[in-house]
């Protein structure tokens, strides 16, 4: 799944960017505090992009 739609679905769902690392970037849910890493590449797997919604209590893509 293309990267650019993951941050968009996280934005649509009340998380922002904390902070941007080397290879990762910080995103925090405003409504829950619960935090979790995206990667920075252009592709991101399937099971990762699910990890990432659980972490951060949003629903699926």
């Amino acid at each position: 799944m293309k990267r650019l739609k993951v941050i968009k679905h996280l934005r649509d769902h009340e998380c922002e960017l904390q902070r941007e690392g080397s290879r990762h970037s910080l995103y925090i849910n405003t409504l829950t505090g619960a935090m979790a890493t995206v990667p920075r590449h252009p592709d991101i797997k399937e099971g990762t992009v699910r990890a990432i919604c659980k972490q951060l209590g949003v629903p699926q893509i």
